[in-house]
């Protein structure tokens, strides 16, 4: 059985329907953490980031271990060094994530991680020396037009450090993105892994030089694990084999499943609405992301990942 799921989330067999409804789902996982971190009663980012990251571990230690045959330290020693810069890109950007959440409104948090694939294009043209389509450095421009309405409008709201902390997060994952282009790591599960070994030993030694200790509300513990497992941990599995049939500019367009529910998931259990300028900028952010990838689409076909 275990050889079977092995094969499974290897050369999973499924069509494009089954790819685009996976990737679909990986949003809807994606889009949790918003309304999770909404219920934490009293635990700060970095005790979340402790309880989560410790469920996070230990699910893809798992599923590591099932797609590697039962050899996962072999398989995460492959993604070597860009494997470990990822990783370690992966714990700002899951600290910034939990904080900006915290601090300023989700709706406006989830939109500034959308411009996580700008900054990864920008970043790739520095570092790499890729080359980026003109029509990308249009939608980037836009993108930082609809990143500056929402970030002006959270310094009138007193809200700057929780959007800067958002672009920190958004810093992160294109960080972790370009990693895996420098090192050609096609499997991305290991090198998450290794963030949430990172992340365990960050907050871990955070949370007791500054005391705030271990020991937080069982609701609080609850809501961190299934965040690690489910929004974090399983939204990556069905992420990675639904992409494996989907072609590349359209995960960008489907990704944004994450972006659109997670706000309304906190409006519709709790009540929480976005403001009129987040809701602009973040219009413009979207409208730029989706220019992007359909521009994409009509140039060429994209190859399958």
């Amino acid at each position: 059985m275990t050889e079977t799921l092995a094969v499974e989330l290897e050369r999973p067999g499924i069509n494009y329907a089954g790819g685009v409804a996976l990737v679909l789902l990986a949003g809807v996982f994606w889009s949790s953490m918003g309304l999770g971190v909404r219920m934490i009663e009293a635990a700060n980012v970095w005790q979340i980031l402790f309880y989560r990251s410790i469920a996070l571990a230990i699910f893809l230690f798992v599923i590591i271990s099932v797609r590697s045959g039962n050899k996962p330290l072999q398989k995460i020693r492959k993604s070597g060094l860009a494997g470990a810069i990822g990783g370690a890109s992966l714990v700002m950007a899951f600290a910034g994530g939990i904080y900006a959440i915290q601090t300023t409104s989700v709706a406006n948090a989830m939109f500034l991680f959308a411009a996580a694939p700008f900054l990864a294009a920008f970043f790739g043209w520095i570092v790499l020396r890729e080359s980026v389509r003109r029509a990308t450095w249009i939608a980037m421009t836009a993108a930082i037009i609809g990143i500056a309405i929402m970030v002006l409008n959270g310094i009138s709201l007193g809200r700057l450090a929780g959007n800067l902390s958002a672009i920190l997060s958004a810093c992160g994952f294109a960080i972790f993105t370009i990693a895996l282009r420098w090192g050609k790591l096609e499997d991305m599960l290991p090198a998450v892994f290794m963030a949430g070994i990172f992340a365990i030993v960050t907050s871990g030694l955070v949370c007791w030089f500054m005391g705030y200790g271990y020991t937080i509300p069982a609701n609080d513990v609850a809501i961190a694990i299934l965040l690690g497992v489910f929004q974090v941990g399983l939204g990556l599995v069905v992420y990675t084999i639904g992409s494996k049939v989907v072609p590349a500019a359209e995960l960008a367009l489907l990704s944004m499943t994450e972006v659109l529910l997670g706000p309304f998931w906190v409006w519709l259990f709790l009540g929480e609405t976005a403001e009129l300028y987040t809701l602009l900028g973040g219009s413009v952010l979207m409208l730029a992301i989706a220019g992007n990838a359909l521009s994409g689409l009509r140039r060429k076909p994209v190859p399958v990942i």
